[in-house]
């Protein structure tokens, strides 16, 4: 069935071609109520329980936890205790810091990969130490002296984007013809990499996605 052409209508949906929603930014206030709300749950209280134990009443709790006001240290450490946490606890998810990483151009790490016996260079551009998903960008540049290798398998997903040069990359039984601008996107469980050289200098960007092994056993 041929596809639908793009109208106008459909301007917003491409904006950034993503259908995960924008998540908005809590104020110290909202953060601190969500987190007695989650706290107060998990202890199994009711909000007049809460109230009661704190000192508080229960309208004044209910606003605290809604982010409708914001409450002195004095009225929130006499929750924080009725809920037997630290005061500090309560901050926690408002100042955590969410990891970032950046590169100036030329200096990424360059690091030895399966490939690299073969001619093949990866320039780490990017490495972020936390949550459940390890995201590696790579620069690959294959050099004059660079053989062929066709039998990458690896955990995850990759993605690759063609900046220079040509090659005939191969995934499983599929071989696909890729020039400056051409993007590739697959299951790295299949055997996959560059099969023939083509044209020179030869260069590409690798994004590969896996999960984040747990350090526990």
């Amino acid at each position: 069935m041929p596809s639908r052409p793009v109208t106008p209508d459909d301007a917003g949906d491409l904006l950034t071609g993503s259908s995960a929603e924008p998540v908005r930014e809590l104020t110290l206030e909202e953060s601190l109520g969500a987190q007695i709300r989650l706290r107060r749950r998990k202890a199994e209280l009711t909000g007049a329980d809460l109230a009661n134990a704190a000192g508080i009443s229960l309208g004044m709790l209910s606003k605290i936890e809604n982010g409708q006001i914001s409450a002195s240290l004095t009225t929130l450490q006499s929750v924080s205790r009725a809920l037997n946490v630290p005061l500090s606890q309560l901050f926690a998810t408002f100042e955590e810091q969410r990891d970032c990483s950046f590169v100036k151009s030329g200096h990424g790490v360059v690091i030895e990969r399966r490939g690299t016996k073969a001619g093949h260079e990866y320039e780490l551009l990017g490495h972020l130490l936390g949550g459940p998903t390890v995201v590696e960008p790579y620069m690959i540049t294959l050099h004059e002296e660079a053989r062929s290798y066709s039998h990458f398998r690896h955990e995850g997903v990759e993605l690759i984007y063609m900046l220079s040069g040509r090659v005939l990359y191969r995934h499983g039984e599929e071989r696909y013809d890729m020039e400056p601008g051409d993007t590739l996107l697959f299951d790295c469980q299949a055997p996959h990499g560059p099969e023939e050289l083509l044209e020179n200098p030869m260069r590409y960007l690798s994004i590969i996605i896996y999960p984040r092994k747990s350090d526990t056993p």
